[in-house]
């Protein structure tokens, strides 16, 4: 599939025991940090544009350093700021690099709380100050806030209208800026509502300082800050004085997973990650809930508080469809069963020909669903021999046994992803040529002109990978057909939670739709859902109404996906092609704890979601039509 990108992925770690006890346990001080750099590694997938850390000392004098910051650009971030970070050991003595009371004296990012984070950019906006953990100083320790997140809110006007309006000023308009200002606000009124609580009952000095640190109420913090957000988002923040969270979306579209034993506690946005760095059951890692925090406090006291009332349950499909790793035991059963409820449609898409089908995966993100899709079809297999050998009426011999016995399901690695090719000749011809060749094939891996070719996908969202390089280049091995099965439904709607798809002219099914509305003078439906998507332009978003859907309505799934076909379809293809697509229904089967499908059946979660749809269908009328 074409590669999408995903907002982020969090990790954080909090360590409960002092830096001593690791180095001795572990042989090393560095234990916590050495855990997170694993945490982010195994999170890759969900950010190759940047990455960030953050690090804060428990126990540092007035005048030195608590709170460390390290970010970069690019795919290799990871490295480069654990490189930064180890930087600042080289050249230390065997002696110092063991020494846990030194590294906390000393050294840069030798803390007890960390917290890490992987970027991509949905927003279009690019460039090292746009990288988290963004970082809010001040000189009262509780007040410094470092805030990242794994989150697109879809409301951010209102947000940034709220914080003016109360006099505050964001430096950039971006939604993390503007929640790292929105919440650093509640965070300096909360230390202030504790500096006058305690100085009225008396304390002075540090005094009132250490009672701050040690009563602060974070929970106070977010449920002020978070009623208006509307969108999908888990937020990580840390404070100067060791207070560290995260936050869930009431509706739970973003995930996060947590783990804490008497050395570690942990968050990231992937169960089997935490699974790995900690070498840990998933029996004991708990999912963070709806509208849920998780809090640390400075005594490494762990609390959990509702911060928001759970709406209905919308977690994200797409996680469990492609962005989330295959090794959680329950995605990967998801994806497999994906797969395997396909052999319906595609058993019709070949005419029952099995006998003479090559099954195959385009690489990499649909291999499980692949595997899930062959054991479908050894079952259908095992069904049809048994009825082959009860039809004989006689006990079989040998050789009638080994006929019906020796049939088997044709899987080859037909498709390959070939290096990444770099379309730097900007001439159009030229480029698509080199996009042309992103996969290779494997030749000889089908009889030509008799078997047909079926590949599995994850999902076909614009379809140009299809168009541009997987068709032309299956056909070179001249199937009789080829089948494009795609293991999810067909992808009509933008995402504005943290999907890199916003815009209507991105989707192929959506295109399908509209070239089927004017091939058969249907072109009112679109003037008509035109005309009402623009009349709700001033209502509150949640009297907003989804009339994109109207688009769709006078067609079958069938229809759209032969037009699709049409479209994607090189001129000279010698196949036929077919596309085949996982039903809605099928997607709530496998994936049933996941109900979040707004991309597929355009039922948005949240009133912001509805409004940006609104406004992506109305740009994208007036950029074609003359409405």
């Amino acid at each position: 599939m074409e590669s999408l990108k995903h907002e982020c992925g969090v990790a954080m770690i909090r360590l409960l025991k002092p830096l001593e006890y690791y180095q001795q346990k572990y042989g090393t001080w560095m234990y916590g940090l050495n855990k997170l750099y694993l945490l982010m590694e195994k999170q890759h997938n969900r950010g190759q544009e940047g990455a960030g850390l953050a690090c804060v000392k428990l126990q540092a004098n007035p005048g030195e350093e608590y709170m460390f910051r390290e970010r970069a650009m690019g795919a290799g971030a990871i490295t480069e700021i654990f490189d930064t970070v180890g930087s600042n050991f080289k050249g230390l003595t065997p002696e110092q690099l063991a020494d846990a009371d030194y590294a906390k004296r000393c050294l840069p990012f030798a803390g007890e709380v960390y917290m890490g984070h992987l970027r991509y950019s949905t927003t279009g906006k690019s460039g090292l100050s746009y990288v988290h953990p963004f970082l809010r100083r001040n000189n009262w320790r509780a007040k410094n806030l470092a805030l990242c997140g794994n989150f697109n809110m879809t409301n951010v006007e209102d947000i940034f209208e709220q914080i003016t309006a109360i006099g505050q000023h964001p430096r950039k308009y971006a939604d993390t800026y503007i929640m790292l200002e929105q919440v650093g606000h509640r965070l300096d009124r909360e230390v202030e509502r504790l500096y006058r609580k305690f100085e009225d009952e008396g304390l002075r000095g540090m005094e009132i300082t250490n009672a701050i640190e040690d009563n602060i109420d974070l929970a106070n913090v977010l449920k002020k800050s978070s009623q208006i957000w509307d969108g999908g988002y888990v937020i990580c923040g840390l404070t100067g004085s060791g207070e560290s969270f995260a936050v869930r979306d009431p509706w739970g579209i973003r995930p996060a997973f947590w783990y804490m034993d008497d050395e570690i506690a942990v968050l990231a946005s992937e169960r089997p990650v935490i699974q790995t760095a900690l070498n840990v059951s998933a029996e004991s890692i708990k999912e963070l809930q709806p509208g849920q925090a998780f809090f640390l406090n400075k005594a490494g006291k762990m609390r959990l508080a509702q911060i928001n009332k759970p709406k209905e349950y919308k977690a994200c499909s797409f996680e469990r469809i492609y962005f989330s790793r295959g090794s959680d035991m329950d995605i990967y059963k998801e994806r497999k069963q994906l797969g395997e409820q396909l052999v319906e449609p595609i058993l019709k898409a070949v005419g029952h020909d099995v006998k003479h089908t090559v099954f195959s995966f385009i690489p990499n993100t649909a291999e499980t669903a692949f595997y899930g899709m062959l054991e479908g079809f050894d079952n259908y297999l095992n069904e049809q021999k048994v009825k082959e050998i009860e039809a004989l009426g006689h006990n079989p011999d040998h050789e009638e046994l080994e006929r019906i016995l020796s049939w088997r399901i044709r899987s080859e690695k037909v498709a390959i992803k070939d290096i990444k090719l770099r379309t730097f000749i900007a001439e159009g011809n030229s480029r698509n040529d080199l996009a042309a060749h992103v996969y290779d094939i494997t030749y000889g891996s089908l009889e030509p002109y008799k078997d047909n070719l079926v590949i599995i996908d994850d999902s076909i969202v614009r379809g140009t990978t299809l168009k541009q390089s997987i068709i032309g280049i299956l056909d070179r091995l001249h199937p009789k057909k080829i089948v494009i099965v795609s293991s999810s439904p067909q992808v009509r709607y933008p995402d504005y939670y943290g999907i890199d798809m916003a815009r209507m002219s991105e989707f192929i099914a959506f295109r399908a739709a509209i070239e089927l509305l004017k091939e058969r003078d249907m072109k009112d439906i679109i003037a008509a859902a035109y005309r009402k998507s623009k009349d709700q332009e001033s209502l509150p978003k949640e009297q907003m109404v989804n009339y994109v859907k109207e688009i769709y309505a006078p067609f079958t799934d069938d229809e759209i996906s032969a037009k699709m076909v049409e479209m994607l379809t090189p001129a000279g293809t010698q196949a036929k092609v077919q596309i085949v697509y996982q039903t809605l229904e099928g997607l709530h089967r496998a994936c049933p704890t996941h109900k979040g499908d707004w991309y597929f059946s355009g039922d948005y979660p949240t009133p912001g979601g509805v409004k940006l749809l609104n406004r992506a269908f109305i740009n994208y009328i007036e950029k074609v039509y003359q409405f």
